[in-house]
């Protein structure tokens, strides 16, 4: 289930991943979340749907260990992994100090309690994600994420998956939205030619790119600027550069 908040922002708000096992207080949360502007998917137990929490789009998980009946350092450990860089907030449906340096301790980012307060757990999220996003090597356009350290690229919350060198030219055209970078450039910087070697393989990378990043989707963000080379744009009617009118 997801849940969006109405806040107006460029792109998409921030999504945060919520684990809880009891559904009144996880429907809580997010609602609290939604009405601060934040997008929410409540997460199954990681036993029954594994594939949910590892191939989710977060950029925050936020979990209850305590509330789960079992191994709550053990809990934790497997929520620190699968967030891998992203944030992870521990809750805890008591005023414990015990449960907050356990979860700290365990690995989490930031820990808190919150039965009467679900506002400062809000707040929390919001530091993290503000710290993270500062400290993260990422690229993004508009609706497309591109995690230059995970090499992990989304695009309106769906991830994609792509090979190494699909990945490296989406990378060298993010750098520079909305502007032409020339075949020769590409190849220096993705294959490292410094000669044409007289092949089509840009040409047939980018086709295989579109597939991935544009099929399925509102709008196409890579194009063909003719005479110049290749570019991502980042908006589907937005003021592109004058070098791209007309594309």
């Amino acid at each position: 289930m997801t849940r969006s908040g109405g806040r107006a922002a460029p792109g998409l708000p921030p999504l945060v991943g919520v684990r809880h096992a009891g559904a009144r207080r996880a429907q809580t949360l997010a609602g609290a979340l939604a009405d601060a502007g934040f997008r929410t998917v409540l997460l199954p137990s990681f036993h029954e749907d594994a594939r949910a929490w590892t191939d989710g789009c977060f950029d925050l998980l936020a979990v209850d260990p305590f509330a789960e009946g079992g191994d709550a350092p053990g809990m934790i450990r497997l929520a620190r992994a699968i967030a891998a860089r992203r944030p992870l907030l521990v809750l805890s449906g008591r005023e414990s100090r015990a449960e907050r340096l356990l979860a700290l301790t365990a690995g989490a980012d930031d820990a808190v309690g919150w039965t009467r307060d679900p506002a400062e757990v809000v707040a929390r999220i919001a530091g993290l994600l503000r710290r993270s996003r500062l400290a993260s090597g990422q690229l993004g356009t508009d609706e497309l994420r591109i995690d230059l350290i995970d090499r992990r690229v989304e695009r309106a919350g769906r991830l994609i998956r792509m090979p190494l060198r699909e990945f490296d030219l989406l990378a060298n055209l993010a750098r520079v939205p909305d502007r032409a970078v020339s075949r020769d450039v590409l190849l220096r910087a993705v294959w490292r030619i410094d000669f044409d070697p007289g092949t089509n393989r840009v040409a047939v990378h980018m086709s295989r790119l579109r597939a991935k990043v544009d099929r399925g989707f509102a709008w196409p963000m890579l194009r063909t600027v003719k005479g110049e080379g290749y570019a991502l744009r980042s908006r589907p009617d937005g003021a592109l550069r004058k070098r791209l009118h007309g594309i």
